[in-house]
């Protein structure tokens, strides 16, 4: 029997039962009983029953004791009557549970799997009690998580299957149909957008013949909504105060095989900005708030501007203390001029500072690890923006997956207590690994590294790898906070071997190593080391212009003993993996300080990060370095080399600087003598493939070149461009790029370009 007949049914039988109960008005209960129930217990449904035995039966009161038993939830049906007996009048209560629900079965699904449509699109849930509602609500779920899928025409039937008076089974028979997507997507009253440029607003995309991998044409409904409000909001922020962006209309064409939307926009007038004024309590001058907003006289008005100066203005007031400062946009529009003054209302509160800092989730690190990178402290004045870069320190460490920062009420009005929870994430490491790069070859390599030693933040590492053409070993030791000041101190003992063009290099040396920091953006860094190194097995060419100048062209043991200074600054979001902000470096060394080697050299770097799209993200890198002869001639392996993955890519590693050719048995070759001067940018743009698993994109431009007189160095400027992919793989980063010589050199380059491949973490 259908649901619905039954629950017609239920409620004739119903109202019998409630004109039967009026034959018995009157009567004194005798007795009261509770019949039909098999699971729930008849304590449970008397609990529910008002009349007592002794009660003078009328039938406003059995009225009310069926509605009670109803409530419970349990029962489809509930009869009440009475029966004459040689106690007297028995009052009985005659239910009939809800069946339970003992199987839920799907039939003609195909695109989406019985499991997912159990978890994602089911109410109902077996050995429980079947409800209408529920199996009314799971329909629609079914059908929406199929519309999802770009099946707008699903059909879904629901049957049930009594098994026994207490027992049921449902079944939802599905039908799914074709797939209908979205073919085109069009407005109506929209002059100042496009209709392209409306669409690039909204995440809901027409179809194209990529959509079966980008799912662009599923039709969501709450998408489509939500694109609604983000054009009206594109248009706010663009001065059509007054827009109205009507819900978006979706119909079947006529062949019903895709589905068209039509949204509807009545634009109004564009307004611009009046006059702007302050108003309330006022702790900065006028003309000082109003050169920190973003809003200006006659611009086109902003809400978008107005939110960012509402938080501008919020985080001014905070940072002095006034952590509960309200800020009141006032806007009066004058339409006869088409513009609108706007008036910021401004209520301080009470200044405001912190009791207490409660630090929980550091399993591992100790408590002052997070307090040293707070920049609010206990007993001091709150600070809004010392809450958001004390958050910004904490994910730098790259200690937590997470930090969360937030604030609760103190023991009074003016105290706030803040709470700082984080989750550690695994900051030791060992792996036994292998990479290959264009520069060393293949590479097999070991480490062990802890990032966060013994909970302190200290920075312990022991590594080594082997390759065709390079090996390396190293340990070290780094305490970014040297006896809890703000001192960073270090120290490392290495020995490297690669094989370069011309000659192999080998280095054994060590280095203590210290830093202080001027600020949160501005740090300094100094490092004394020195290093035995030799050239050997040199290639033909190179022998024999050390036969020529074997001061230029050293075949020895030479040591170098040389300190080195740094200034940095580094602003951007997150040092990780940036997308917004600026680094800048200057460093200065000077090779004198004993040892066989003479030269100063300086190097300065600048990279400007910025989104352009959502995460979309434009990079440029400017570095210019310089070599200076003193006393003695400058190590040749100690020149500037570009070309390769780290520098210009689509050039043959280490290839760009002055060369030497040079005839050896009758043939000719080159040596590359390194530059004294280099300089070289790349431009970047970098976008998100695959975020889940940290694949990226990127597209590239590099230019530079390396000598040794500045007129050739700018004169002779060699540029390429390529693209590639990045992946942050459990070997460490991975780069496979592909550069493109715009002005490839005879007999060195590749015109058709170069592979460039580098995976692995090099030590």
């Amino acid at each position: 029997m259908p649901i619905s007949s039954r629950l017609l049914m239920a409620a004739v039988v119903l109202q019998l039962a409630l004109s039967e109960s009026a034959y018995a008005e009157g009567e004194t209960i005798a007795e009261i009983s509770v019949r039909g129930n098999r699971r729930i217990e008849a304590s449970v449904i008397q609990n529910a029953i008002k009349l007592k035995v002794g009660d003078t039966l009328y039938s406003d009161k059995t009225d009310a004791d069926l509605r009670a038993i109803h409530k419970l939830g349990h029962f489809q049906e509930v009869l009440v009557s009475t029966e004459e007996t040689s106690k007297g009048t028995v009052l009985i209560y005659t239910v009939q549970e809800k069946p339970v629900i003992r199987d839920i079965r799907f039939e003609g699904n195909k695109e989406l799997s019985s499991e997912k449509l159990t978890k994602d699109g089911l109410d109902l849930r077996r050995d429980t009690i079947f409800s209408v509602k529920d199996l009314s609500r799971s329909v629609e779920k079914i059908r929406k998580l199929y519309q999802d899928e770009g099946y707008y025409l699903v059909e879904v039937t629901p049957r049930t299957r009594m098994r026994s008076p207490s027992e049921m089974s449902v079944t939802f028979q599905v039908v799914e149909n074709q797939k209908v997507l979205i073919s085109s997507i069009t407005f109506d009253g929209n002059r100042f957008f496009s209709n392209r440029k409306l669409r690039s607003f909204m995440e809901t995309k027409q179809k194209w013949f990529l959509s079966w991998l980008t799912n662009a044409g599923t039709y969501r409904d709450e998408v489509l909504r939500n694109d609604a409000l983000i054009i009206a909001d594109q248009y706010q922020n663009n001065g059509y105060l007054n827009v109205k962006v009507g819900e978006p209309v979706v119909k079947l064409n006529e062949a019903k095989n895709s589905l068209e939307v039509l949204i509807g926009i009545t634009e109004g007038e564009q307004y611009r900005i009046g006059d702007i004024e302050f108003a309330g309590d006022l702790l900065e001058p006028v003309s000082t708030m109003r050169a920190k907003l973003k809003s200006e006289p006659g611009a086109i008005f902003s809400r978008a501007n107005v939110r960012a100066d509402i938080i501008t203005l919020t985080d001014l007031y905070g940072d002095k203390g006034y952590a509960f400062t309200n800020v009141t946009p006032l806007t009066k529009p004058l339409p006869e001029s088409k513009s609108v003054n706007l008036t910021f209302d401004m209520e301080k509160g009470e200044l405001v500072h912190i009791e207490r800092i409660a630090i929980s989730g550091n399993t591992k690190s100790r408590d002052k690890v997070v307090r040293r990178e707070m920049r609010v402290t206990e007993s001091g004045l709150f600070s809004a923006t010392g809450m958001k870069r004390s958050k910004q320190n904490l994910m730098n460490t790259g200690y937590f997956e997470e930090a969360n920062i937030s604030t609760s009420k103190g023991s009074s009005g003016n105290l706030l207590n803040v709470s700082v929870d984080v989750k550690e994430k695994s900051t030791g490491s060992f792996s036994i690994g292998g990479g290959y790069s264009s520069l060393d070859g293949i590479i097999g390599q070991g480490s062990v590294s802890q990032t966060n030693f013994l909970g302190l933040g200290l920075k312990a590492n022991f590594s080594a790898s082997l390759g065709g053409s390079s090996s390396t070993f190293a340990i070290g030791l780094t305490d970014p906070y040297f006896r809890d000041t703000k001192w960073t101190l270090g120290a490392d003992i290495y020995r490297s071997e690669r094989d370069y063009l011309d000659y192999t290099r080998r280095v054994t040396g060590g280095d203590i190593k210290a830093g202080y920091p001027i600020n949160d953006f501005v740090s300094t860094f100094f490092m004394y080391k020195y290093e035995i190194k030799k050239l050997f097995d040199p290639e033909d060419a190179y022998e024999k212009y050390n036969e020529i100048d074997p001061d230029n062209f050293p075949l020895d043991t030479t040591s170098t003993s040389s300190i080195m200074a740094s200034i940095s600054h580094n602003n951007t979001d997150y040092r990780i993996d940036p997308s917004t902000g600026f680094v800048n470096n200057l460093s200065a060394e000077y090779a004198g300080l004993g040892g066989d080697n003479r030269f100063a050299k300086f190097t300065t770097d600048h990279t400007w990060f910025h989104p352009l799209y959502k995460k979309l993200i434009f990079s440029t890198k400017l570095s210019l370095g310089y070599i200076q002869e003193v006393g003695k001639d400058i190590p040749i392996d100690d020149k500037f080399y570009l070309g390769g993955i780290y520098s210009l890519r689509g050039y043959k590693s280490r290839t760009v600087c002055p060369t030497k050719t040079i005839t050896v048995d009758g043939d000719e070759d080159r040596v590359y003598m390194g530059g004294s001067k280099e300089f070289f940018g790349n431009t970047e743009l970098t976008f998100p493939i695959l975020s889940e698993s940290g694949f990226k994109g990127v597209v590239f431009f590099d230019y530079g070149n390396s000598d040794d007189k500045t007129s050739k160095l700018f004169n002779n400027i060699l540029m390429s461009y390529g693209a590639g992919i990045r992946w942050a793989s459990p070997l460490g980063p991975l780069r496979l790029e592909y550069g493109i010589p715009i002005n490839p050199r005879e007999d060195i380059d590749k015109k058709s370009g170069r592979f460039e491949f580098s995976i692995g973490g090099m030590f």
